[in-house]
């Protein structure tokens, strides 16, 4: 899993104004919570654009004031008009603690299915994985090598590893769908026989 480190400067004080002139100046206040207490603090927004502008997770090092922690972006808030970055929550790590983070599907290979006219739907792009923080995978991958028109590929079709997946096991992650050429195709054929 890949480390993005961004820095943060501690808050004094914690109130709608103060967050007011944090975002003026550029900064998103934010809170780090998981661990003892919450640490409230601040960090420039373009720091976090690499951490939240992505399709890909990521742990981040945030050091507040010279003191480093490990993390994960657990919530983010937005402006509902101008999508300003108001607000971010972090959850601090700890190696023997297990966390729940989206993890992106990756599909590999190719389908015969669409080989053949079949239509490719990817019904889920992420999924809810638990483990370790040492066994969260950067991607779950899919292989789609062995997948016809009309196959599915369900989240409990996917191989146990040292991380637990927590979407229902009935979830649908990819399909190959009859696509309206093919059945035309078949309907022609059908037809002429």
């Amino acid at each position: 899993m890949k480390t993005i480190a961004i820095s943060g400067s501690p808050r004094e004080n914690v109130g709608k104004r103060d967050a007011k002139e944090l975002r003026y100046e550029g900064k998103v206040p934010a809170v780090l919570y998981g661990g003892k207490e919450q640490v409230h603090f601040a960090v420039l927004r373009t720091d976090l654009n690499e951490a939240i502008y992505t399709p890909e997770a990521n742990f981040l090092e945030i050091n507040i004031g010279g003191t480093k922690t490990k993390a994960i972006i657990k919530e983010v808030q937005f402006h509902p008009l101008t999508d300003l970055l108001l607000h971010v929550d972090f959850l601090q790590l700890f190696d023997e603690k297990e966390i729940v983070m989206e993890i992106p599907v990756k599909l590999t290979g190719t389908s015969p299915g669409v080989k053949m006219g079949g239509k490719l739907v990817q019904k889920l792009r992420k999924l809810r994985v638990k483990s370790l923080p040492k066994h969260m995978p950067q991607v779950v991958e899919v292989s789609i090598a062995k997948m016809e028109v009309g196959n599915l590929f369900r989240v409990r079709d996917l191989e146990k590893g040292e991380f637990a997946v927590t979407n229902t096991p009935e979830d649908t992650i990819v399909s190959v769908a009859m696509s309206r050429a093919l059945k035309q195709a078949e309907t022609e054929a059908a037809k002429g026989k």
